[in-house]
């Protein structure tokens, strides 16, 4: 899949059940250890809370992921939370529900509404937006061909440019659309001397 969703903004919500609070976030993570950093803040923040539930979703193909009930009993907790960015489509987001209990029980089919709703509450008020896989190209443009090259680039405004360096040739490292690359690479080999070598998709 070349388009991805990650979420807007930061996102939060509120959901009460039988005197029994919940708290969720939605919050932008780009990598596991990035998602955790943010799990152990909230958990320092809400101390006095109960339980700190929480699931993220990492990858343009949304198959890095991870979750945890955090004393809640088995599956109550994490997989609805999981279960709720998967039906939202977003991923590069970790979502953490905070829940104060509020001394009436609720069962494992409340539990798992209450993880759900409160989820779902965080990640509608952050909203989603429409990414790119993207794939990073190195380009080595003799001058002769430094103008066609260069209108190539301007003329398509969804290239970055990360890096270029001028000596000998002019050395250009792009990003590029995954599903424009084939035609703008193809543009670019027809112009004279040019060198393109492809690196990793991101």
């Amino acid at each position: 899949m070349d388009t991805y969703y990650r979420i807007s903004k930061e996102g939060e919500g509120q959901y009460r059940e039988k005197m029994s609070r919940f708290l969720s976030f939605a919050l932008p993570v780009f990598t596991a250890d990035e998602a955790k950093e943010k799990v152990k803040e909230y958990q320092n923040r809400y101390c006095d809370s109960r339980h700190v539930c929480w699931a993220y979703m990492l990858g343009s193909d949304m198959s890095e992921f991870q979750l945890n009930d955090n004393g809640e009993p088995s599956g109550t907790a994490g997989k609805p939370i999981l279960g709720q960015i998967r039906s939202h489509g977003v991923t590069d987001v970790v979502v953490i529900v905070v829940r104060y209990f509020g001394g009436i029980k609720l069962g494992t089919s409340g539990l798992i509404t209450a993880y759900k709703e409160a989820a779902a509450l965080a990640l509608d008020d952050a909203g989603k937006k429409e990414m790119h896989r993207m794939i990073d190209v190195k380009v080595e443009v003799p001058y002769i061909s430094a103008d066609r090259v260069m209108r190539i680039i301007k003329e398509n405004e969804d290239i970055e440019v990360l890096d270029r360096q001028f000596g000998n040739i002019i050395s250009l490292s792009l990003s590029l659309r995954a599903d424009q690359a084939d035609e703008i690479i193809g543009k670019m080999n027809h112009a004279e001397g040019v060198m393109i070598d492809r690196e990793k998709g991101k």
